[in-house]
């Protein structure tokens, strides 16, 4: 059992007997209630979708599935296909992706966990932290340096994530998948 608050995207939860893939998580704190989780889900059987809302400390069902690491290989529309290290091939739909579908690029190197239920591959975990190239953002204005100065960024894949004032097209920054935030420039 996982609280509400703990549970991200590429999960799977079990509600009313029928295993759900979370593709989208948003936590909402105000200053004097609990923290409100709304979660995107789409079910496994059905194929159909809906959104949840739960209470940040709510207890869900989180189904253990079996896992294999896995390399991108190529995209055939509406497939991202995966690879194991035996050559298997492995289709997962771009709508169970969720968010991590902007930082899935050609070429890249980063493990990923396939997640299987009953032998269909559902959903793709990425790794905790990736490393991609700025591809687009605007350049930094002149004498605003008060507090922590952000810009948006856009990056390989086409994703797009707010970065510091320093950072330049070209350069190559580190992202931490379950939250889309910048971390540091490497």
């Amino acid at each position: 059992m996982k609280t509400a608050h703990e549970i991200r995207p590429g999960n799977v939860i079990m509600l009313d007997g029928s295993p759900w893939v979370v593709q989208k998580t948003e936590t909402t704190r105000s200053g004097r209630n609990a923290a409100i989780v709304k979660l995107k889900l789409k079910n496994l059987l059905l194929d159909s979708g809906t959104e949840q809302t739960f209470k940040g400390e709510d207890k869900l069902d989180d189904i253990i599935l079996e896992r294999l690491d896995c390399t991108y290989s190529y995209f055939a529309d509406p497939m991202y296909v995966f690879m194991d290290e035996e050559y298997n091939q492995y289709d997962v739909e771009a709508d169970n992706l969720g968010d991590a579908a902007a930082y899935i690029v050609d070429g890249m190197d980063d493990q990923c966990q396939v997640t299987f239920y009953n032998g269909k591959a559902i959903s793709v975990e990425l790794p905790v932290h990736i490393v991609r190239e700025v591809i687009y953002t605007e350049p930094s204005a002149r004498g605003d340096t008060s507090g922590k100065v952000m810009k948006p960024a856009t990056i390989t894949g086409g994703g797009t994530v707010t970065v510091a004032d320093f950072v330049k097209v070209g350069d190559k920054i580190e992202i931490d998948t379950r939250t889309g935030e910048f971390k540091k420039r490497v």
